[in-house]
C-alpha cells in the first residue's frame, strides 16, 4: 500500500512558504502523492492552483486532488486547467473528484447546487473529448495542451450515492473514500467493483482512502483546533471527527494496517497541523 500526505492549504493562516518547503520535503521522502482538499468558503488556498505551483518544486511525487468539487467549475476551464498541470508536471496529475455537500460553496460559486450531478456528468464528458483531442462541438476547436497520460489525468471519483459509483465504472480508474474508516471505505469499493463489472470493464478500479493525521507532544490540541473550526458546521459530528483522528504513532500504524486489510491501494493522510515537522514524523512511520 502507498502512502500519501496531503499539503498544509487549508489550514487557516498557513503562508506559501510552508507550503512548497512541505512539497520539497515530501518529495523527497517516501511518500507517493501530494493531495489537496476543496473548499471554496473557508480561508483556504484553492487546489488547482496550488498544484500547479508545487508542481515546479517537486519531481517525483504524484499530485492529488482529494477531491475537487467539480461543479463549481466551468467545464471547459477545468479540462483545460487539469491538462495543463498534467503537462506541467510531466503526466504527475490525479484528479479526485466529487460533487459536494456545501450549499455556501455553490452560493459563492454561483453553480446550482441541486443540479450539480447532472453538471458533473456534463463535465466528466467534456474532460473525456478535450483530454483525447477531440473537439467540443461543430464549431468549437480541440482544447489543448495535451495532456502527458493517455486519455487525460488518472481519474478518481468520489461520493456515496449510487449516481457516484456509477459515474466511476464509467468514466473513472477507480474510487477514492474521503473519511469515515476502512468498513465505510470499503463498502463503497464495494459497490465500485460491482459497477465496473456491469458496465464490462476489464481489470479492477484503483482504490484510495484517506484519513487526517497529527503528531507530536500537542498533537490532540492541534487536532481540534483545525478539524472543530473545518467543520463547525456539522456541530457535534465535527468533536467526533476529531476524536476518531489518529494521534500516535502506534494509532497511525494500526490505520496502515486497517486499510491495507482492506485492499486500499493508496492511502492519503491530510495534516491537521502545519508545522514541516509533520512530514518526517509521518515519514518514520512509512519507513
Amino acid at each position: 500500500m502507498q502512502i500519501g500526505i496531503g499539503l498544509p492549504g487549508t489550514i487557516p493562516g498557513v503562508q506559501g512558504k510552508l507550503i512548497f518547503d512541505w512539497a520539497r520535503k515530501a518529495d523527497s521522502g517516501p511518500f507517493s502523492s501530494l493531495a489537496t482538499l476543496d473548499r471554496l468558503v473557508y480561508p483556504n488556498y484553492e487546489s488547482l492552483a496550488t498544484l500547479a505551483a508545487v508542481s515546479g518544486v517537486t519531481q517525483r511525487v504524484r499530485l492529488l486532488t482529494s477531491i475537487l468539487i467539480a461543479p463549481l467549475h466551468n467545464a471547459g476551464m477545468l479540462a483545460k486547467q487539469a491538462a495543463s498541470i498534467d503537462a506541467l508536471s510531466g503526466g504527475r496529475l490525479t484528479l479526485g473528484l466529487g460533487v459536494g455537500g456545501r450549499e455556501d460553496d455553490f452560493r459563492a460559486a454561483p453553480a446550482p447546487f441541486h443540479e450539480r450531478g447532472k453538471l458533473f456528468d456534463e463535465q466528466l464528458n467534456v474532460m473525456q473529448r478535450a483530454w483525447t483531442g477531440q473537439p467540443l462541438g461543430n464549431d468549437i476547436g480541440p482544447l489543448g495542451p495535451p495532456p502527458v497520460q493517455q486519455g487525460g489525468p488518472e481519474l478518481l471519483i468520489g461520493g456515496n450515492s449510487p449516481a457516484a459509483l456509477k459515474r466511476s465504472a464509467h468514466w473513472g480508474n477507480g474510487f477514492i473514500s474521503g473519511g469515515g474508516g476502512p468498513p465505510m471505505a470499503l463498502q463503497g469499493y464495494k459497490l465500485v467493483e460491482e459497477a465496473w463489472q456491469t458496465a464490462g470493464r476489464s481489470g479492477k478500479p484503483r482504490f484510495v482512502a484517506c484519513a487526517y493525521f497529527g503528531l507530536g507532544p500537542n498533537a490532540t490540541e492541534g487536532i481540534n483546533a483545525y478539524i472543530k473550526h473545518y467543520y463547525s458546521f456539522l456541530g457535534p459530528i465535527a468533536d467526533m471527527i476529531a476524536g476518531s483522528t489518529p494521534s500516535t504513532p502506534e494509532a497511525i500504524k494500526g490505520a496502515f494496517q486497517a486499510f491495507a486489510d482492506i485492499g486500499v491501494d493508496e492511502f492519503v493522510l491530510w495534516p491537521c497541523i502545519p508545522n514541516l515537522d509533520q512530514v518526517d514524523r509521518l515519514a518514520e512511520l512509512v519507513g
